[in-house]
Parts: structure tokens; C-alpha cells; sequence
């Protein structure tokens, strides 16, 4: 089964996941997530190899394409629950990265079964389909990272406006004036 989920649905997941307050992210690193993702690895294999071993009924270029099925399969669980443990930009943007190769794996796998001008047309565009997948998350942590830069310049911006109001002020009134502005844009 060669299910890939739609472009904008890895942006929601990678948005959300970039979402999650300290609280969440400190979850994450629990032991509680180490569990969840050893149990996902562990799942993720005894599925690999009972659908492996299931292949092994099958001969010829509809073996290759099981087995690559199962891989692709094992690599996007794998992938997938890595990603979450660490909750990371980088780790979820390494994790399409090898999904799609995965797929890709897949793609030519199928390609397989055809011959001439078929299979290499096929080939190019699994190919093709391989490097706009992996474009696709470049362009969204690139986008991801840009959006989070703005936003810092954003609050450090506002933050010199709150200090600069400050200076209307002397003594302790200037000192509570400037600790409100730390506390507030994280300073």
C-alpha cells in the first residue's frame, strides 16, 4: 500500500508540531515518550516481518513490489515515531526525507514490471515524484524557520518600544517598568 499524505497535511502536522507549548515539548523528552517510541520501533518491526515473510508466497517483479512495501511501511512508522520523540523541525523534515526515499524505493520497484520506453518513463517520474517530496520539505522548514525568525525580530522589536517607554521613567519605577518588559517578551 503506497499511501502518501497530501503536501499541506505534512505542513498542519509540522505546524502543530512546532506548536506544542513547553509544557508538551518537556512531555516529549519523558519517559513515558521514550516508551511510546521504543513500542512504536518494536511494532513497526514484528509488522515488517510478518508482511515480509508474507511476500515470500510471491515470485517475481509482485515480490520485489511487497517486499518494498513492507519497507516503506516499517521506514514511515519508524520515521514518523522518531520524529515525534525528538520534536524537532530538523528531525520531522530528516523523517519525509527517508519516507520519501522509501516511497521512492517503492516507485522504481514497480517500474519493474514494465519494459521499453514504459519503465523508463516510470522510473523518471518516480524520480521526479522523489525530488518534489524532498523539495517540498526543504521548502517547509526553510518556510517554518523564516516564519520563527519573524517572529523573534517581531518581539524583539516590541520589546525595545517597551524599554524605550521605560526611559519616561527614573528610579524604581524605571526598574519595575523594565522587569515588567523582561518578563513579558521573554527577556
Amino acid at each position: 500500500m503506497n499511501v502518501r499524505p497530501h503536501p499541506r497535511h505534512a505542513i498542519a502536522l509540522l505546524a502543530v508540531a512546532l506548536c506544542w507549548s513547553g509544557a508538551a515539548a518537556a512531555a516529549a523528552a519523558s519517559s513515558e515518550a521514550k516508551a511510546a517510541y521504543v513500542q512504536a520501533k518494536d511494532s513497526a518491526a514484528a509488522i515488517y516481518k510478518t508482511a515480509r515473510a508474507q511476500c515470500d508466497a510471491i515470485t517475481g517483479n509482485p515480490k520485489d513490489v511487497c517486499i518494498e512495501e513492507a519497507k516503506a511501511a516499517r521506514v514511515r512508522a519508524e520515521e514518523e515515531a522518531g520524529a515525534y520523540y525528538k520534536n524537532t523541525l530538523k528531525a520531522y523534515t530528516a523523517s519525509r526525507m527517508k519516507i520519501a526515499s522509501a516511497n521512492y524505493d517503492l516507485d522504481k520497484a514497480k517500474c519493474g514490471a514494465l519494459a521499453g520506453n514504459d519503465k523508463d518513463v516510470c522510473v523518471s517520474q518516480a524520480k521526479a515524484t522523489l525530488v518534489a517530496t524532498q523539495a517540498d520539505a526543504k521548502a517547509d522548514r526553510k518556510a517554518i524557520e523564516a516564519r520563527s525568525d519573524a517572529r523573534d525580530d517581531k518581539r524583539t522589536a516590541q520589546y525595545k518600544v517597551a524599554l524605550e517607554k521605560c526611559d519616561a521613567f527614573a528610579g524604581a519605577a524605571k526598574d519595575s517598568c523594565v522587569a515588567a518588559a523582561k518578563t513579558q517578551f521573554g527577556k
